[in-house]
Formats: C-alpha cells, sequence, structure tokens
C-alpha cells in the first residue's frame, strides 16, 4: 500500500505543478475578455528593442509541491527518528527546489519596444519575444481597455 501512496502523491504533485504554468503574454494573446471589443490603434516607428525577461509571480505552488513530494520521500530514509529528519530535510530541499523549478518553466523571453509615435509621443511597451522588431520598423500600436497594450508589424 505504500507504494501506492507514493505513487499517488507524486501525480497529485505533478497536477499541482501544472496549475503553477504562467500564462503566454505575446502580441498574437487575446484573453476571452478582450474578444469582440474595440482597441485603439496608433501607428508609430521603433525607436529601440532590448531583451528583458518576463519573470512570473511567485505562486507558492511550486514550492508547497516540493515540499510534499521532497517531504514523502524523505519520509523514506532509514527507520524511526531518522524517517522524520529525512521527512524534515526532504521537505525543506524539495521546497526549494519547486520554488526554483517553478520559476524557471514560467520565465519568458522578452522585449522592451520603445516606439516613438507619429504624434511625436514616446512609448515603450514590454511584451513577449515572438515578433522581431527592429528600430525603424513602422508599426502598430494596440490598446484597449484592462491598460493592455501590444506592438505588431
Amino acid at each position: 500500500m505504500s507504494g501506492s501512496r507514493t505513487w499517488m502523491t507524486a501525480a497529485v504533485c505533478a497536477l499541482i505543478l501544472g496549475g503553477c504554468a504562467y500564462p503566454y503574454y505575446g502580441p498574437q494573446a487575446y484573453p476571452g475578455y478582450q474578444a469582440m471589443g474595440e482597441q485603439s490603434v496608433r501607428f508609430g516607428v521603433v525607436e529601440s528593442v532590448r531583451p528583458v525577461a518576463i519573470t512570473p509571480p511567485d505562486t507558492g505552488l511550486g514550492a508547497a509541491t516540493g515540499a510534499i513530494a521532497g517531504g514523502v520521500a524523505g519520509s523514506h530514509v532509514g527507520g524511526g527518528s531518522g524517517q522524520v529528519v529525512g521527512a524534515l530535510g526532504g521537505a525543506i530541499l524539495g521546497g526549494v527546489i519547486g520554488s526554483n523549478v517553478e520559476h524557471a518553466a514560467n520565465t519568458r523571453p522578452g522585449v522592451e519596444i520603445t516606439v516613438l509615435l507619429d504624434s511625436g509621443r514616446y512609448i515603450s511597451v514590454v511584451q513577449e519575444a515572438t515578433e522581431d522588431f527592429r528600430p525603424g520598423d513602422r508599426v502598430r500600436v494596440l490598446g484597449g481597455g484592462h491598460g493592455v497594450v501590444r506592438v505588431t508589424h
């Protein structure tokens, strides 16, 4: 029974980690609330582009899942009080590893695009790096409600 319980715990941990996935924020992604809504369109020229990393918010789920999995795995080490020490050590190590895995899995490459609008105003937009932009490119800047702005060719 102990072996099946370990596999069940591992399966639950895997499902929880799947819930840690950070949503896609590229210029082609439209959340449902933006569908069929009006957006303003402005035109401009790319002044500069620089790579950035888009980091996810820390949900704590990676650390919690890692701690559970590490605690279960560590509890199988030794016997008696050694199991308690193994469980505690496994939980701590698993929490650290789980947090790092969640962060690494959800960090995405992005770009900061500075645009000189035709109006003469400068703006800067950070988005996922799914399109290549170069200084001098003519671009559209789409904006709507909810503070969402994106740059496209």
